[in-house]
């Protein structure tokens, strides 16, 4: 049974904006407006950089720098130092494209797995950190961000966007791109990916840890019988006519994203124009209603309490205590499974940990891979080339 501990807020020092272009050197801006952020992120510009000074549960002293970067964007520190540059690439898989970000040139790999609706922007906080001593890779699911989003309706009665598709992009990525094991570090719905991937392809994955995993509560098994009818009526009305498109572009704006965001981050200040724009632009795209419709109308499917006595390799939760999307007292009930080593408490935290707190969650997830990684991390024999 895993052991359950605490990590305690620590002092906030500074907070400004910082960004290093080609161009321009150790400016202090404010964030741009959310218009002016209304463009394809290739060209992104104002970084919210939150200085903490954080000690881990093991005591190990590290600056967390709030990060948004691409090919273009270099970030400076308050004290000038430069951080790792953070590049966007695509990857060819089974005919699609696929957006990923990468950082970092030596150390163990990490895979870094959004939550629905989001993409890998999301880890714009955790990437340059965390590449400092580690591969780090994030990708946009397929469905998802940049990614590809092939209409679901060509696939005829097969379902395509199942957590099945997911863990073999994420295994298949692992071997093409990543080309050797790795840590998956999920958040969400993307919990429920990793561990997927996991149990797929026991031998890629070195460890897992799970930021607030969904505990998928609207599944089709965990409602009341005589509601299973309803439930499935109103998802065929929603995939297969105007409602759902209606429904989809009442929450396809700023106002709704930001609405929706406010929700679960306990600490609204950390909804920024930046993390809007990063969510909705890319919903903003062909094809993302009809993905959006499709998984909201997913109610089948492995469930977590399903997969995690399956997992062999080691898990570690943390979970942000102030979540009102997965109520982290039902979230405990995980902590009982033998592969979970450890649940850790996020305090006051809501339900995106990585965005809202990286101080807390990033020198967590270095503490749980040096534990967990060797010396030598083992190849993996690419099937094809990557692209």
């Amino acid at each position: 049974m895993a052991s359950t501990s605490t990590l305690m807020p620590f002092t906030k020092l500074n907070n400004r904006y910082l960004f290093q272009s080609a161009t321009q050197k150790n400016n202090i801006c404010t964030p741009p407006s959310l218009n002016s952020l209304f463009r394809r992120p290739n060209k992104f510009y104002g970084i919210n950089s939150d200085r903490f000074v954080v000690f881990s549960r093991f005591n190990d002293p590290i600056d967390d720098k709030s990060l948004l970067l691409n090919d273009d964007v270099f970030i400076s520190s308050s004290n000038g130092s430069s951080q790792l540059k953070v590049h966007s690439s695509m990857w060819k898989w089974r005919g699609y494209s696929i957006r990923y970000q990468y950082s970092g040139t030596s150390g163990p790999a990490l895979v870094l797995i959004h939550g629905f609706g989001a993409n890998s922007d999301h880890w714009r906080k955790n990437i340059s950190v965390l590449a400092k001593s580690h591969r780090v890779y994030s990708i946009d699911l397929i469905g998802y961000g940049y990614s590809e989003k092939p209409n679901p309706r060509q696939f005829g009665d097969t379902s395509f966007y199942t957590f099945e598709t997911w863990g073999t992009q994420l295994n298949e990525f692992c071997k093409e791109v990543v080309k050797s094991e790795a840590f998956f570090i999920c958040n969400s719905i993307g919990g429920v990916v990793g561990l997927q991937a996991a149990i797929m392809e026991p031998s890629i994955c070195k460890g897992i840890m799970l930021l607030n995993i969904s505990l998928r509560m609207l599944h089709i098994k965990k409602q009341p019988w005589f509601a299973r009818p309803f439930i499935r009526s109103f998802q065929n009305l929603l995939r297969n006519t105007a409602i759902g498109q209606y429904f989809f572009k009442t929450v396809a704006t700023p106002e709704a994203v930001r609405n929706i965001l406010s929700q679960c981050y306990h600490d609204t200040s950390q909804v920024t124009d930046e993390l809007v724009q990063s969510i909705l632009l890319p919903g903003l795209e062909p094809g993302a209603a009809d993905v959006f419709l499709e998984f909201i109308c997913y109610s089948g499917g492995p469930l977590p309490e399903e997969l995690l006595p399956q997992v062999k390799c080691p898990v570690l939760i943390g979970w942000g205590d102030k979540d009102p999307w997965e109520p982290i007292e039902l979230g405990r009930a995980y902590q009982s499974f033998d592969s979970v080593e450890d649940f850790v408490v996020l305090p006051n935290v809501g339900h995106c940990p990585q965005d809202e707190a990286p101080n807390l969650v990033n020198p967590l997830v270095e503490s749980f891979v040096a534990r967990h990684a060797t010396s030598s991390t083992a190849n993996l024999v690419p099937k094809t080339a990557s692209s």
